[in-house]
């Protein structure tokens, strides 16, 4: 082996080594590892083509710059475009990076696919151009969070609950980041200091951010498939779910039936052809967004309180137009 095939193959151990190592190894223990002095370490950091950082006499790969090398199949680039020209429908802020990953997508099947590759180059302008509307704070808390995430490092946020609510400081170790499916929104899940209760914050409504050199570590039997299992969306509780049982008319059976909304659910479908559908929900009010949208084709049969709701939502709404007097 030549001197610059063994300095091009100590560069890729070197790499693998910090990649393994997330408390960060120094020069030292890098050579020990290797079998070389330290000083040949201290030479080849200066060549090696990844982003890396020290701190504290420790060196760390840059997660943030570090460029992930992945192969993809034309059907595995096809879910990922799919599931990108889905997030344009329910995000209304600007992304660069996701513009970006899809622009990425899009090169890489220029050779192979063009036409594919065109379309799909095209559709990342969907992610940054004038239909979305720019948020540099709402980009700059996703991109600390997910920095904060990767790292294992805990945030002090400021929230803001409600539009004209105040704004509460919380320090925060996030622990997964989700879509809101009906609400156009991101969340951060995780758990606030010093009380260890697990939160959820709407990215959106953060309204400052900072990194803290504190570190945190995700429990092992950590699973958010099953502490949202019985969520809507991205609600849940410590109580048991409630069982709510909606009745869907006709007119609408087909299009509900077509797709599974949620694990629970099961459906009854009645000799008129409307349907009983029934499911266990953690918090039913996170439901209303996605039933007011089936408007007179459904009725909430339980839980009461949530009927009272959409029937005292009803009432108001014949009044503003109208349909009945005040």
């Amino acid at each position: 082996m030549t001197d610059i095939e063994k300095k091009t193959h100590r560069l890729s151990q070197i790499e693998t080594l910090l990649l393994d190592s997330p408390d960060g190894l120094t020069q030292s223990e890098l050579a020990r590892r290797l079998g070389v002095h330290r000083s040949t370490i201290h030479r080849n950091l200066v060549d090696i083509p990844i982003p890396i950082y020290q701190e504290n006499n420790r060196l760390y790969i840059d997660k943030e710059a570090y460029l992930v090398n992945l192969r993809l199949n034309l059907h595995e680039v096809l879910f990922i475009h799919l599931a990108g020209r889905l997030m344009t429908t329910h995000m209304d802020r600007k992304n660069p990076h996701a513009a970006s990953t899809i622009r990425k997508l899009g090169i890489t099947l220029e050779s192979l696919a063009p036409q594919i590759s065109r379309f799909i180059r095209e559709s990342a302008n969907t992610f940054d151009n004038e239909s979305k509307r720019p948020d540099q704070l709402y980009t700059h808390v996703l991109e600390i969070m997910t920095s904060a995430w990767a790292r294992n490092r805990k945030l002090l946020l400021r929230y803001r609950s409600h539009e004209n609510g105040p704004i509460k400081e919380y320090i925060f170790a996030p622990y997964f980041i989700e879509v809101g499916a009906f609400g156009q929104s991101l969340y951060a899940i995780g758990k606030i200091y010093p009380s260890l209760e697990f939160r959820t914050f709407k990215i959106e409504r953060v309204t400052s951010i900072e990194l803290l050199d504190e570190p945190y570590q995700i429990p092992e039997d950590f699973d958010p498939e099953v502490l949202l299992n019985n969520a809507w969306g991205v609600w849940f509780t410590d109580s048991q779910p409630v069982e709510v049982v909606l009745k869907f008319s006709q007119n609408v059976a087909q299009r509900v039936k077509e797709t599974r909304w949620h694990p629970s659910q099961t459906m009854i479908e009645n000799n008129d052809g409307s349907i009983i559908w029934k499911g266990m929900i953690a918090e039913p009010r996170e439901m209303l967004p996605w039933i007011r949208g089936w408007g007179a084709g459904v009725e909430v049969l339980t839980p009461e309180n949530l009927r009272i709701e959409l029937r005292d939502e009803t009432l108001k709404m014949a009044k503003t137009y109208g349909i009945v007097g005040e």
